[in-house]
């Protein structure tokens, strides 16, 4: 090929001679002056089409393709009551900088049968927290393996994969790609198990996914994590309110559920949604949360989580005496074997809906929207506070922008966004604004009078999109409810301004 090549290219500088009794050409006049060409301005970025991808085939089917991304927060918090910024240092609110994600996937497919993925990274690392010790350190967060997948497909309708996945149930919140969302973040009540007895929101263990017809399903099976729990939770009398002094000491129990420190049970768990309109990639488990116009979406999905004897507790009924007490005491963890303590299962259900479609393709404007509602049954009055990338310094669960996260109740969650006109400010910049409201009942908020007291998380704000989901600016303000006080809930301001670039 290369001798063919060589050959065509010396044919073509020969020039052939006239031919006999043909007019002579005049010789060429003095050339003229070479005006260069004016340089094109583009009106639109390329797109950005698979990325980072090498193909190790000629037609592609063998590659290895990176993926990375950064996601920085610039932030106001107005903190709860009461939360130290340093030790014995309260602070009422700052101004903050920190690192949400940072993450890098490597993935593979040297057969169109076989997948192999690897997901590392760290989250939420800020200058008082999320590091070794992650809530009174913030320096050098372990950087930690999210997933290490491999994955064989069996045929059309089913692939089977193994290892450290993100292949979760409960809903396409729980298994939503973190790149592309159309708020600042999620929820978090979506991942309602988070870090207690899973590895951030991942398990290990297998599964089975696929696609039938328009029907597209995930189960899996995994381990239960040792929750590794320290303090008071660790053992049963955690479990308990200690009153009285010497002998006369007594510790009743609470009847509020924790995560069981002896829980080895399998998770069982698993989605399934009808995709009525366009098709969605299913290659890994990244559910996108806007399409930005590009695709017709409107699903209906379904989903459980189930952990036997995940979580446990003490009924009022259970009183021990300051003998028992001591013995329990010195007993330690090997109190769990000689406490009685009631095991409850950890069942969650939920059921959702998603909808995104481009409005006028001509002006570029887009319409999504996504509800969720959750039953989660955690054992009785079981409530847990989180708070993302939290500002707050120590152990105390309501420090910072912690919120009641999940516990034993329902939730209900709603977004929607609009993607403006493109020609609103230029083609180099698209607007999305955007709502959210999170509702939710959990038995174990209450007041002193009995009463339940609600959740209500507001947010608002809008995406400012340069190249897509791979270069973006996110502005958010939230409501955000201060639990320190359920008989006096106060809503504190919370101002986020996220750069994200993806490549």
């Amino acid at each position: 090929m290369s001798a063919l090549l060589a050959a065509a290219g010396a044919a073509a500088q020969v020039t052939p001679p006239p031919p006999p009794g043909a007019p002579t050409m005049p010789p060429p006049g003095p050339p003229g002056p070479v005006v260069a060409a004016p340089a094109t301005t583009p009106t639109e970025t390329v797109p950005y089409g698979s990325g980072m991808k090498v193909n190790l085939s000629a037609d592609g089917t063998k590659y290895l393709r990176f993926i990375t991304w950064h996601q920085i927060w610039s932030r106001y918090t107005k903190n709860n009551t009461g939360t130290l910024r340093a030790p014995g240092k309260p602070q009422s609110d700052q101004l903050d900088f920190s690192l949400r994600r940072s993450r890098l996937i490597v993935l593979s497919q040297l057969n169109p049968r076989f997948l192999v993925y690897t997901h590392i990274g760290i989250n939420n690392q800020t200058a008082v927290s999320g590091g070794t010790a992650p809530t009174v350190d913030g320096k050098k967060p372990q950087l930690f393996v999210h997933e290490a997948v491999v994955e064989y497909k069996v045929n059309q309708y089913l692939n089977l994969g193994a290892g450290m996945h993100y292949q979760n149930g409960l809903s396409r919140m729980t298994r939503s790609s973190t790149i592309n969302y159309l708020t600042l973040d999620a929820p978090l009540t979506n991942w309602p198990t988070i870090e207690a007895i899973d590895q951030f929101v991942r398990g290990i263990g297998v599964y089975g996914k696929g696609r039938v017809g328009k029907l597209d399903y995930v189960l899996s099976v995994n381990e239960s994590f040792l929750t590794n729990q320290t303090g008071a939770f660790s053992t049963p009398l955690g479990l308990g309110t200690t009153t009285g002094t010497g002998t006369a000491r007594v510790n009743t129990g609470s009847n509020v559920a924790q995560y069981n420190p002896q829980g080895t049970n399998h998770v069982y768990q698993g989605y399934a949604s009808y995709e009525f309109l366009d098709q969605e990639a299913n290659l890994l488990p990244f559910n996108v949360g806007t399409y930005l116009g590009a695709k017709r979406v409107f699903n209906i999905g379904a989903g459980f989580f189930y952990n036997k004897d995940g979580m446990y507790s003490r009924p009022t009924s259970s009183v021990l005496d300051a003998t028992a007490i001591d013995a329990a005491t010195a007993a330690g963890a090997n109190a769990l074997n000689t406490v009685a303590t009631n095991k409850h299962d950890i069942a969650l259900f939920s059921a959702d809906v998603f909808f995104d479609t481009p409005i006028n393709k001509e002006t570029g404007t887009a319409f999504t929207a996504y509800a969720v509602y959750y039953n989660y049954n955690m054992g009785p009055n079981h409530v847990r506070f989180i708070g993302a990338a939290n500002p707050g310094w120590g152990t105390d669960a309501r420090r910072g922008n912690a919120v009641p996260h999940s516990g034993t109740g329902n939730v209900g969650y709603v977004q929607a966004g609009y993607l403006l006109p493109k020609s609103l400010l230029g083609p180099k910049l698209r607007v999305q604004p955007y709502a959210s409201h999170l509702l939710a009942g959990y038995e174990g908020l209450r007041t002193s009078s009995g009463e339940q007291k609600n959740v209500n998380i507001f947010d608002a704000g809008a995406n400012f999109y340069v190249d897509g989901h791979n270069a973006k600016f996110t502005l958010n303000y939230r409501a955000r409810p201060d639990f320190t006080n359920v008989n006096n809930v106060r809503y504190r301001p919370e101002i986020t301004l996220q750069t994200q670039v993806a490549l």
